[in-house]
């Protein structure tokens, strides 16, 4: 079992979710946050002022999976959240975890049955 957390334009989470249903991975929670990475945010002006503006606002998901299910999810979520044929910076960021157990609440259930 894995955890998936992936950070996405918050543009492109209705593409991601439908990039997962294909791939049958219906189960997800989805978080909004704040974060910068390559692009180290944004420059504008206001008022006449330049500011620049650090943090930058993002999706994040997190999606338990059983271990046959980790590839086809995170190719789904490249091919949702990704900008345009090859990219661009500040698309987002996939890290994939190990999970050692899964607790259903309401039965009880461990493990991958639990997921």
């Amino acid at each position: 079992m894995k955890l998936i957390i992936a950070i996405v334009q918050p543009n492109r989470l209705e593409e991601v979710k439908e990039a997962l249903t294909e791939v049958e991975v219906f189960r997800l929670t989805v978080l909004d946050c704040l974060g910068y990475g390559r692009q180290k945010g944004q420059k504008s002006a206001f008022r006449g002022q330049d500011l620049s503006i650090n943090l930058l606002r993002k999706v994040q998901l997190q999606i338990a999976v059983n271990d046959e299910f980790v590839e086809p999810t995170i190719e789904a979520i490249m091919k949702g959240a990704r900008t345009g044929e090859k990219g661009q910076i500040g698309d987002g960021k996939i890290f994939v975890l190990p999970m050692d157990d899964c607790v259903r609440i309401r039965t009880g259930e461990r493990g991958s049955e639990a997921i």
